[in-house]
């Protein structure tokens, strides 16, 4: 067993050997760029970009015309959700999105708020899911676009997109749906779910960084303003010269989903159970945070009482996971996903975000679930605060002393 144990797997995933396999003639023998259209380099190159295209899009229920490659889901956000609205302008400029939703589509859309459009920004319950009846009262006649992530990247809590789905298609109101964390790890399908416009991410499925895709519909079509100008590449949606490599590796990493998604789900599942019931016997005052019932099968996310997260993460470094969000875990503020599910400022400092994928052992998650049991009581025993709820006090009922 080596350590540090990886259990961020919602930050990022370590790319497949099968995957890199793929990749690597794409960087050597292989290297053409995919827009030279006049010699067997280029050739070759554009045929392995559209033999990926096909398998990405149907792990998502799509045809290949559907598929743009981008440079990841920050990117495939900004464009869907920028592209749109600006295309769409002249029929209205209000968008509605959810409090708990990924930075790159909340930014994206306070950056439309400062250009003149109106965004309604949702609540979600305790459970950490968006309300559909909330969503169909907030639709305006000149909403435009929604966006509702799938699975959300700090508690793995999963929305009900079907719900929402139908809900946008009776409205006229195109649809755009974060996917990232979900596709290929639970079922996700365009189609089923009425999805309009939906991000993709390479490094979140055992691909490399770098890559992602946006799955634009074509039928009813769905257009949008290109964010970025060149040669016109993938149908000038998006200019640039393709990541050729990161692409062809990408379409493999969908390939394997599509194929081993139920199994992994399954054993991944499992082990999850298995961290949660050992720490859940070995301490006490613990809350998982969100839905148990809609959650991505390799997600915990526990609060520990009176442990401060930080101190936390600094006794457990033999494991690697964060508190908070990768993309925000730079700032000390309690995360704003939590927050918005009404947890409270302490619980979501203290909050760990276990994340378990396809190389996560049992051996691992014992290690883990003994190492996290020995700090978290070592922090509470140094805790006045621990020790006075353990001899019954009541913490609200004290009226603290003004230091000043």
């Amino acid at each position: 067993m080596k350590l540090p144990i990886y259990m961020d797997y919602h930050a990022t995933t370590p790319v497949d050997p099968r995957v890199l396999e793929v990749m690597i003639p794409y960087l050597q023998g292989d290297f053409g760029n995919a827009s030279s259209k006049s010699h067997a380099y280029g050739w070759r190159a554009e045929e392995a970009v559209e033999d990926s295209r096909a398998k990405v899009a149907a792990l998502i229920g799509a045809s290949a015309k559907e598929l743009v490659f981008t440079s990841g889901a920050t990117e495939s956000n900004n464009l869907a959700i920028k592209g749109a609205a600006q295309f769409y302008k002249q029929k209205g400029r209000h968008l509605v999105t959810v409090a708990t939703e990924h930075k790159a589509v909340l930014d994206s859309m306070h950056a439309l708020e400062r250009d003149g459009w109106s965004v309604t920004i949702l609540p979600v319950g305790a459970d950490g899911r968006l309300d559909p009846a909330v969503l169909k009262a907030a639709l305006r006649p000149d909403t435009v676009l929604v966006s509702v992530m799938h699975a959300n990247n700090e508690t793995g809590v999963i929305q009900p997109i079907e719900a929402i789905g139908a809900i946008t298609r009776a409205a006229g109101v195109l649809f755009h749906c974060d996917a990232v964390q979900s596709a290929g790890k639970i079922p996700f399908d365009v189609e089923r779910a009425s999805v309009d416009l939906a991000s993709l991410s390479a490094h979140k499925m055992y691909g490399p960084k770098g890559v992602g895709a946006l799955y634009v519909r074509r039928k009813p079509r769905v257009r949008l303003i290109a964010q970025m100008d060149g040669g016109g590449h993938e149908r000038g949606f998006r200019s640039g010269t393709l990541n050729v490599p990161g692409i062809a590796a990408f379409g493999k990493a969908c390939e394997l989903a599509g194929q081993e998604r139920e199994a992994e789900a399954a054993r991944v599942l499992a082990l999850r159970e298995r961290l949660r019931r050992g720490l859940e016997a070995g301490l006490d005052l613990l809350s998982v945070n969100g839905s148990m019932e809609h959650r991505l099968p390799g997600n915990l996310n526990v609060s520990f009482a009176y442990v401060e997260g930080e101190a936390m993460m600094m006794a457990i470094k033999d494991v690697a996971v964060s508190s908070g969000s990768a993309c925000t875990s730079a700032s000390l503020e309690p995360s704003y996903v939590l927050r918005a599910m009404g947890i409270t400022d302490d619980m979501a400092h203290s909050s760990i975000r276990f994340g378990l994928g396809r190389f996560t052992t049992a051996e691992e998650v014992d290690f883990v679930i003994g190492l996290v049991i020995a700090k978290v009581k070592k922090l509470r025993d140094m805790s006045p605060l621990y020790e006075m709820v353990k001899d019954g006090v009541d913490l609200s009922r004290i009226e603290w002393a003004n230091p000043h």
